[in-house]
């Protein structure tokens, strides 16, 4: 990797993944830098050493996939206690409040975690035949045309 390609690297992380800031930082054009970041996150080795130090990121915050489910959980729990209504410093009795829109914010991440909301696409097996038929016809036609051209 190139000195370049490093310094993009740190500037990448450092920039909150904003790859074209980080491209102008680490020195590439600023006319074409959007085009160049995009070349530099395809690219296997500048990609690897992403991984490599968000890894080690990760690892030295300790953040890990259980911290993440156990800290949504938390909150989710949280976020239901029921919270006693007042009025002007009075309860009012039988009311009661909690953070919905939260609860189901980290009900949907749960569930997305588990894969609870995958979107299943329905494949039409008759297009397939359909396509096939064409393309049998099609070479059929082609090998027609071909045998009927004198060599």
């Amino acid at each position: 990797m190139t000195p370049k390609q490093q310094l993009f690297v740190s500037e990448y992380l450092t920039n909150g993944l904003n790859a074209t800031k980080a491209a102008k930082s680490a020195g590439y054009s600023s006319k074409n830098a959007d085009v160049c970041a995009s070349q530099l996150l395809v690219n296997p080795k500048v990609a690897d050493a992403i991984a490599e130090k968000t890894g080690k990121r990760l690892a030295k915050l300790e953040i890990t996939a259980d911290y993440l489910l156990k800290t949504i959980v938390s909150t989710v729990e949280r976020c239901q206690q029921a919270e006693q209504v007042t009025y002007q410093g009075v309860p009012v009795p039988g009311m009661y409040k909690f953070d919905a829109a939260n609860v189901l914010k980290g009900s949907e991440l749960l569930g997305r975690h588990l894969k609870m909301f995958t979107e299943v696409v329905e494949l039409d097996d008759k297009r397939d035949f359909e396509v096939q038929d064409i393309k049998q016809k099609l070479l059929a036609k082609l090998n027609c045309r071909l045998a009927k051209i004198p060599s």
